[in-house]
Formats: C-alpha cells, sequence, structure tokens
C-alpha cells in the first residue's frame, strides 16, 4: 500500500527534478525559476526606488541580482544537461545573453514609462515577459544545443 500522497510528490518531482531534455518541461521550470528572480529583481527594484534613485539605475541593480538567482536556480532545476563549453564558457555566455537582456529591459522600462506613460514597475512586468524569450531562446541554443536535441 502506497503512502497518501506518494504520486503528488513523484509528480513534483518530476516537475522540478528529473533531468530533463523535454522542451515544454524545461519552459514550465524556466517560468518558475523567472518568477523567483523577477521577484528578487522587482523587490530590489521597488526597494532602491524609494531612496530616490532614478528607476532606470534601480532596474539596472534589480536585474544583476535577477539574473543571479535566474543562473543559480537554472542550472539547478531548468538545462540540467551540462554545457558542451564547460563552466566557465556556461557562465561567460549567461553573461553574454544577460547583458543584452538588461540592455532589452532598460530600453523597454524607458519605452514603456517615458513614451508609454506606464507606471515603472508595469513598465518592469512587460519587459519582464518581453526579455523571457530572449533570455530562454537564447540560453538553449547557445548553451545547451537547442533544436539538436
Amino acid at each position: 500500500m502506497k503512502p497518501c500522497g506518494t504520486n503528488y510528490f513523484t509528480t513534483i518531482k518530476n516537475l522540478f527534478l528529473r533531468p530533463t531534455a523535454n522542451v515544454a518541461l524545461q519552459i514550465f521550470r524556466s517560468l518558475f525559476v523567472s518568477g523567483i528572480a523577477f521577484i528578487a529583481d522587482a523587490g530590489l527594484l521597488w526597494t532602491l526606488s524609494l531612496t530616490g534613485l532614478h528607476y532606470l539605475i534601480c532596474a539596472v541593480f534589480g536585474f544583476l541580482l535577477g539574473v543571479s538567482v535566474n543562473y543559480l536556480l537554472s542550472v539547478k532545476f531548468v538545462f540540467i544537461e551540462k554545457a558542451p563549453i564547460g563552466k566557465v564558457g556556461e557562465m561567460a555566455v549567461y553573461v553574454i545573453v544577460g547583458v543584452i537582456g538588461l540592455g532589452l529591459t532598460v530600453l523597454f522600462m524607458w519605452f514603456f514609462t517615458e513614451i508609454v506613460g506606464l507606471f515603472f514597475m508595469v513598465s518592469r512586468g512587460i519587459a519582464a515577459i518581453l526579455v523571457f524569450a530572449w533570455n530562454f531562446t537564447s540560453r538553449k541554443i547557445l548553451l545547451y544545443g537547442g533544436a539538436r536535441k
């Protein structure tokens, strides 16, 4: 007789911990990880903005925290396969993709705040959604072979 909840824990294990090359599952995991990273990012952005710093400067610091959280969680839970270029190469590509993502984030935040007239935190949310696609796709293709799997 199975203990109560065994199937639940197996499902959770399969969703988050079991290595997979399934792109749909990796996207699901990446959305989950990105959500946690976004909370860290937006939390620091908001906190720093309360000090009077310009919102774009705050966004840079928030992004740096968010991308660090994202990296640590992604290599553990999303892209479990090893990058063929080693840890140093993996981190270098991750940083390059992140820097481009930061540029896109600042551009989108500026556009939606200054041109469209949205509150900067709303602009940050929109930017996060748009930049997610760039980050996931770039890392998947450049680091882990993308469609070759």
